[in-house]
């Protein structure tokens, strides 16, 4: 299973995703904010195969945090997630960065379906 780490500002979305992905054999790490994702992804820069970051936080939002994460690992995927459509278009502008947007409200089934299909993709490259 993979390394994932999940950064959203909102505690509920990010223990929901925390405890889905650690059903599935994950294991799974959490940030409340783009500054807190970026401070261990420099820590353990070949540490986690999947960042699943919210767009909209304080601090440092998630398209900054992609932008950040492309460069220093590489080899990472990256999956976003918002509730806001002009996030999301905001997002468009890193299709080669990113793997996709996971539209909020997602159900259990829709996070977990997003997460395998990043990590398929992960696979195949």
């Amino acid at each position: 299973m993979a390394r994932i780490l999940v950064v959203d500002d909102e505690d509920s979305i990010r223990s929901f995703v925390h405890r889905a992905l650690e059903l599935d054999g994950h294991q799974v790490t959490t940030a409340s904010d783009g500054a807190e994702a970026l401070d261990k992804l420099i820590a353990e820069p070949d540490g986690y195969e999947l960042l699943l970051s919210d767009i909209r936080m304080p601090l440092m939002d998630g398209i900054a945090l992609a932008l950040s994460a492309a460069r220093d690992c590489p080899d990472m995927t990256i999956l976003l997630m918002t509730g806001f459509a002009d996030q999301r278009e905001r997002a468009s502008d890193l299709e080669a960065l990113i793997h996709d947007v996971v539209t909020k409200p997602f159900s259990l089934a829709d996070i977990r379906g997003a997460v395998d299909g990043a990590l398929e993709s992960r696979k195949a490259a």
